[in-house]
């Protein structure tokens, strides 16, 4: 049946992600006005810097990302080889792009510059189950953990593995990964078995068996820092100004260049980024980044709007080409490819890849409703969920801010799912939910509230998906526009 799952998430990925559709003329008309922006140069070398921080803005998306959760996780006085986590289910404090507030989450941050290899102990999956993955700082996926991971659900210790270092002095036991930076990071969802408080609790607990220290310090029985972000607003949302290449410095001085990126030195030294040299522009060149980098985001968010539909005849994307999906399996060691428009794209929208898409959890987003116009916050939307969801785990719809991806600020609560206490289920097995800013006549139990000052998407979580998605003999259709 496995088999069979990636079979199918294949030929959609040949067929549904095609990049070369034009989008809605709706959509094309309604780019975002924070990201579109006019840049007229004086000279040739305005014209060039603008140009090379435009494409420097879209090749270091991912690693930009990073940092700034890093940077986040640094306020709250978490260090590396520390773990954040969040103990309640997410609210709206969170500020990353596009989380998941219907699991327990958990972020180990690894540093192995000065410490060496650095152990991620995962627990067996008996009370509990974990979904995620270990990543470099290009958040580019070694290996996924738990049930859809190396360990298949039997737990193990990970070893985080930095470059150059000697394979032979790594003990048995151990699985390794090998990184090809000195940072990185493991996203965890511990994974609920309902939604009652009951369950969150047993979740968190579960949560908090992972154990992350140096392996030169697995003989001392090391405790394991945990740093409670709950309360407290965690921001890590992209600058799309003059910040962002600030935060990519702070990446060219920390990590040493890959083979593969040093076409990019040249490119960065010509935009005042250069390793080992203070980043310090005068003020016309802070206004020419801070335009190239709303172009940048611009850009990546039409190509999101031209993304095809995963069903047919509906408005739901998916946007990972094949060829991202490939380059994440094979390290961005693929011959003669190297995907960074889409990469760019995805890390705009969220953060973390799994190194086998699709099948522990698979995502579906819309940001257009059935007619083709941008979701309104202002407005009120509904939406049919069909009977015999094809998970194994559970279903979700979360809302986002359209600009920026993450919770709306002080929402009351950000989504919607299978497992949320006192959900309505229709006769027919199937569920109505309501988007909009004031609560449907049925009552809140259903109903997911939004910004009436600005647009909004939702993003669709499938956690143990089935080949009935892929194959879409499941379909779900797209959100109505009711007022």
């Amino acid at each position: 049946m496995e088999k069979i799952a990636i079979s199918f998430l294949s030929v959609f990925l040949l067929v549904a992600c095609n990049q070369n559709s034009k989008s809605d003329t709706a959509l094309k008309d309604n780019i975002s006005d924070t990201a579109a922006v006019v840049f007229k140069p004086v000279n040739i070398n305005e014209q060039i810097l603008y140009q090379r921080g435009v494409e420097a803005a879209i090749w270091a998306m991912p690693a930009v990302n990073f940092q700034l959760m890093y940077d986040a996780f640094a306020k709250i006085n978490g260090k590396y080889n520390q773990v954040v986590i969040w103990p309640n289910l997410l609210d709206w404090k969170n500020q990353t792009l596009t989380p998941n507030p219907d699991v327990i989450y958990l972020m180990p941050f690894f540093n192995t510059e000065k410490v060496g290899p650095v152990v991620l102990e995962i627990p067996p999956a008996d009370t509990g189950v974990f979904n995620g993955s270990v990543m470099t700082y290009w958040q580019n996926s070694i290996q996924d953990v738990g049930p859809g991971g190396v360990d298949k659900g039997k737990g193990g210790k990970y070893l985080f593995i930095p470059p150059g270092y000697d394979k032979n002095k790594i003990p048995a036991g151990y699985i390794a990964l090998q990184s090809n930076t000195y940072r990185g990071y493991a996203l965890l969802r511990s994974v609920l078995k309902s939604g009652s408080d009951t369950d969150v609790a047993a979740a968190v607990a579960y949560a908090k068996r992972i154990k992350v220290y140096p392996l030169s310090e697995a003989s001392k029985n090391p405790t394991t820092q945990f740093v409670d972000a709950s309360e407290k607003v965690y921001e890590s949302n992209i600058p799309f100004d003059f910040t962002f290449y600030k935060t990519l410095d702070k990446i060219v001085q920390e990590e040493p260049w890959l083979e593969r990126d040093k076409a990019m030195i040249d490119i960065l030294k010509s935009i005042g980024i250069e390793r080992g040299k203070p980043f310090s522009p005068d003020e016309r060149t802070k206004e020419i980044l801070t335009a190239a980098a709303k172009t940048a985001q611009s850009w990546l968010d039409s190509k999101l709007e031209e993304t095809e539909p995963f069903f047919k005849g509906t408005h739901w994307i998916f946007p990972v080409t094949p060829e991202f999906g490939k380059n994440i399996q094979g390290d961005y060691l693929i011959a003669d490819s190297y995907p960074t428009t889409n990469r760019g794209l995805l890390y705009t929208v969220g953060f973390f890849s799994a190194k086998h898409i699709g099948e522990s959890q698979y995502y579906l987003m819309q940001i257009v409703d059935k007619e083709g116009n941008p979701l309104d916050g202002s407005a009120s939307y509904k939406l049919n969920v069909p009977a015999n969801v094809p998970v194994k785990q559970y279903w979700s719809m979360t809302v986002y801010n359209r600009d920026t991806h993450s919770f709306i600020r002080n929402a009351k609560w950000s989504g919607r799912s299978s497992q949320t206490p006192g959900l309505k289920i229709n006769s027919d097995g199937s569920v109505d939910l309501y988007f909009g800013p004031t609560a449907p006549a049925s009552g809140e139990s259903n109903w997911v509230p939004t910004d009436p000052k600005g647009k909004f998407e939702i993003l669709a979580r499938f956690y143990g998906p089935k080949p009935n998605l892929y194959d879409q003999s499941w379909k779900l259709n797209d959100v109505e526009k009711i007022k």
